[in-house]
């Protein structure tokens, strides 16, 4: 059950990790529909070489906050899922509020 529900002025960013892989999405949940998303498999993100690894999240939230201006997106719900608000997750969330986004 969702909680949070995204609108299409107001999407609901939701993060998900595995072992390896971060993936972050801008949902509409009135309309059912993927605004935009990224994940660390991305070009951008793989290409690179990062000291530690979670300067890898934050600079998947920064890319996902241009994604979102480019769709004109300024404000979001978070949904952190089952994952406690600590060390991945916090860093896409930091790494989008430095690109600009609102929570």
């Amino acid at each position: 059950m969702i909680k949070n529900l995204g609108t299409i002025k107001r999407p609901r960013l939701t993060v998900h990790k595995s072992n390896k892989n971060i993936a972050a999405q801008l949902i509409d949940d009135v309309n059912n529909v993927v605004l935009t998303g990224v994940s660390t498999l991305a070009p951008e993100i793989k290409k690179k070489k990062f000291k530690r690894p979670l300067e890898r999240s934050r600079q998947l939230g920064k890319i996902l906050a241009t994604k979102a201006k480019k769709k004109k997106i300024e404000t979001v719900v978070f949904d952190r899922g089952r994952f406690k608000y600590h060390g991945n997750i916090k860093e896409v969330t930091e790494g989008a509020r430095e690109g600009g986004l609102k929570f």
